[in-house]
């Protein structure tokens, strides 16, 4: 799985508007954790949930994306289904807690 960057409030704001659900990694690249937990999350979606696209935000390089959405630790998680946050998960992330958490709303509005 390949994600992209977003850099600006503008992008983020579209990338938000534009898909039915939305998975945003905040983190950077001191953060040993959110390194390690990044693509076991990458992982979860291409095998578990493969409609909901990841995206990641610099929280060093994007301050202002990371303070518009009340986020200030590393790493948080937060899952958009249409358009509303709906999943915030930070810190001591567990992946099958993740898995869990994605799991209900995504079989409701993605799946047949």
């Amino acid at each position: 799985m390949t994600f992209k960057t977003i850099s600006s409030e503008e992008e983020f704001d579209e990338i938000i508007s534009k898909n039915i659900a939305v998975l945003i990694y905040f983190s950077n690249n001191t953060c040993n954790v959110g390194e390690a937990l990044q693509p076991k999350v990458m992982n979860l979606l291409d095998e578990r949930f493969a409609k909901i696209p990841f995206y990641f935000v610099d929280m060093n390089a994007s301050p202002k994306i990371s303070g518009k959405n009340s986020v200030f630790v590393e790493p948080t998680i937060l899952v958009f289904f249409d358009g509303k946050e709906t999943i915030r998960k930070s810190r001591n992330i567990s992946v099958i807690d993740l898995k869990n958490s994605i799991l209900r709303p995504y079989k409701l509005i993605l799946e047949d």
